[in-house]
This record gives structure tokens, C-alpha cells and sequence, in this order.
């Protein structure tokens, strides 16, 4: 367009268009390879899913003592939603087995009408969120994990105090695929 004499104000609109219609189409790839990676809930809904994954975490030898408690756990979720959620719930488990030393780690999982959250909190060394090593990708993988969720994280650690992670999704939008 350019080397044809258009207009740049039009040119940037179509490179703008471009960008989007990529984007979208970047965002609708990740989803179906989330949907596609539905095994480890097995025909288990995400209370399930979670309390088994808390098993099996305190049953590795040297782990810590895992609490998971659960609020409105009956109301059904997209399982989309339930997969994003167990996979995050599993990052997490993982990270604080590896990094943490942790000795407790509580669970929370709550289900209302507009939202779901899920909280993971340790009591392990913590680490300052701003000064993350290079080669370690567990926080953006969350992070791209959340976004693809449409939801919130919230990640408050520091040295010597522990991580709590917070994923908000809001159910207003998502819709019920299970």
C-alpha cells in the first residue's frame, strides 16, 4: 500500500487490523490447546481434581502439610474453566515442592454466583516478586494462564514471608461448556 502512494493514516489502520485479527486468532489457538489438555481432571470435576492434586503433593516425601478447603464447590464450571484453574493450582503446587521449603500449604477454593477464586498460600521462604531469575518462567506462565481465563492474579510474597497466589475469574462471561 505504501509503495502504491496510500494514504499512512490508512496503511496504519490496516496494520492495526492486522494485529488484531492475529491476536484473536493467537488467543483462540491457546484455548482450544487448553481445552485439548483436559486429562488430569479424568472425568473429575475441579473440587475433585484439586482435593486428589493436594494428595498427592502430601505424599511426596518432606512435603508440607496441605490444607484445601472449598466454598460453593457444587455450582458446575466450564471446563475450560475448571482445566485453566487446575493447571494454575498445579504450577503453584509445583513451584512451592521446588523453591518454597514450605511446610503448610493451604488450598481455597470459592464458587459464587459471579466469580470463582482460588488461593494457594505458603509458609516457605518466599522470594521478592520484582527480582525473579532469569530462566524461570513459572510467573509468566500464571500470568498467561490467568489472561487466557479472562481473570485477575494477585501474587504477595517477600523473603522470609511466604506466597500467597490469588486467581479471581469472573463467571459473567464464561460460558458452560461441561
Amino acid at each position: 500500500m505504501l509503495e502504491a502512494g496510500a494514504d499512512p493514516v490508512a496503511v496504519r489502520g490496516e496494520v492495526q487490523r492486522g494485529l488484531q485479527l492475529t491476536q484473536s486468532t493467537l488467543d483462540e489457538a491457546r484455548r482450544s490447546v487448553m481445552d485439548l489438555r483436559a486429562a488430569p481432571l479424568a472425568g473429575r470435576n475441579l473440587v475433585e481434581a484439586l482435593l486428589l492434586l493436594a494428595q498427592e503433593h502430601q505424599q511426596q516425601s518432606q512435603a508440607p502439610r496441605v490444607t484445601f478447603n472449598v466454598v460453593g464447590g457444587n455450582r458446575p464450571l466450564p471446563v475450560r474453566l475448571e482445566m485453566g484453574l487446575y493447571r494454575i493450582a498445579q504450577e503453584v503446587m509445583n513451584n512451592t515442592a521446588q523453591h518454597a521449603g514450605a511446610t503448610q500449604i493451604d488450598i481455597e477454593l470459592t464458587i459464587v454466583p459471579e466469580q470463582v477464586r482460588l488461593i494457594i498460600e505458603d509458609d516457605g521462604r518466599g522470594f521478592e516478586p520484582t527480582d525473579v531469575p532469569t530462566g524461570h518462567f513459572g510467573l509468566i506462565g500464571l500470568n498467561e494462564r490467568v489472561k487466557l481465563l479472562g481473570g485477575r492474579l494477585t501474587l504477595e510474597s517477600a523473603p522470609g514471608a511466604g506466597v500467597r497466589v490469588e486467581v479471581t475469574v469472573s463467571l459473567q462471561n464464561q460460558e458452560q461448556d461441561g
